[in-house]
């Protein structure tokens, strides 16, 4: 009887653990989706460390995100102002940022430098191309150097890593030049642009606000603006392994930037009033890059990956960087995608 009985005790044993359990998952489901709400409202960080460069961030100056976080117990730390997107880079890798706003070129030019490393750098939002008219490879107005074909052997002081470099590269390219036909001043925007106003180089590839402001003060020519050749205008990056771990610190806050972006490109004469308060600018030049600038923002789509990648590509072919990179090493997976992104993103 012993052995008859085991096997139905086993089965009956089974049955009651199969209904116990089916039960207590019943009686539970609505407190394990109030906990996993409850969960996914908490964050892990208590810190958020935004990038912001000398160029100007409208969601630092509007306060956008404060009161968001300061209602998850979240403390908002503006990091910078950083010269470029390069700096801004090696501070998150380092672990100094959480999120930053950068253009095309920062994010290869990381990779590149890290051979057989998963990027830390992450591409979370791409932002809405400009028309190019908010950069430009200009000389003085008395310059001899009349075209783009002058400029070879010509001193071009710039940003190297920087998206000056991609308009620069590929102005050269179209009119059969390379990068190594020119003498490279390798400096940052504000230091680049006094380099060229004091005679230390013969022209400057820069962009505003500092470009709208030369436009004004200082006779010059623009031989090429960035029009047909900043196609991605720059992404919204983030530190790997704060987005992974904080989905919706990274939710808020792109919820808040594509709002007051929002509201930026309806207004610009408002964001220009805050450029003339925080940069000194002259109220004409601060209006002047309000209105050339973009500030809605995009979600990372297979187009953008692949422009991106062509961007990567045009480097390594023109031996700018010294190794082919996958741009898709730093995109996230369509599941990390969804937590972080906001609906109002399109």
């Amino acid at each position: 009887m012993n052995k008859s009985f085991q096997p139905q005790r086993r089965t009956v044993l089974k049955r009651v653990v199969q209904y116990s359990a089916l039960g207590l998952f019943t009686l539970l489901s609505p407190l394990a989706g109030s906990l996993m709400q409850t969960t996914q409202a908490l964050p892990n960080a208590k810190v958020i460390n935004l990038a912001y460069q000398s160029s100007g961030d409208i969601v630092k100056s509007k306060k956008a995100v404060e009161p968001r976080f300061k209602a998850l117990g979240v403390t908002v730390n503006w990091v910078g102002p950083f010269a470029a997107g390069p700096q801004l880079i090696k501070a998150l890798n380092e672990g100094k940022v959480d999120i930053g706003n950068v253009g095309e070129t920062p994010p290869i030019f990381d990779q590149a430098a890290r051979p057989g490393l998963i990027p830390e750098v992450v591409y979370l939002t791409g932002r809405t191309p400009s028309d190019g008219t908010n950069q430009g490879i200009v000389v003085k107005a008395n310059s001899p150097i009349k075209k783009l074909a002058d400029l070879k052997g010509k001193k071009i002081a710039f940003q190297v890593g920087s998206n000056a470099q991609y308009l620069l590269t590929k102005a050269l390219k179209e009119v059969g030049l390379k990068i190594s036909d020119i003498q490279i001043v390798a400096l940052t925007p504000p230091e680049a642009r006094d380099a060229f106003i004091q005679g230390k180089a013969d022209a400057w590839v820069g962009g505003d606000p500092l470009l709208a402001a030369v436009e004004k003060t200082t006779p010059i020519r623009n031989l090429r603006n960035a029009k047909g050749i900043n196609t991605l205008n720059g992404f919204y990056i983030g530190r790997r392994a704060f987005v992974i771990q904080n989905p919706q610190l990274v939710r808020v806050f792109l919820e808040e930037a594509e709002k007051v972006g929002e509201q930026a490109e309806k207004n610009p004469s408002d964001y220009a009033k805050i450029l003339v308060d925080e940069q000194k600018l002259d109220p004409a030049v601060a209006l002047k890059v309000a209105s050339r600038r973009t500030y809605k923002l995009r979600k990372i789509t297979p187009a953008i990956i692949a422009e991106q990648q062509r961007v990567a590509d045009f480097y390594f072919d023109e031996k700018v960087i010294l190794r082919k990179i996958d741009i898709k090493q730093g995109i996230l997976s369509e599941l990390q995608y969804k937590a972080s992104i906001p609906d109002n993103i399109k």
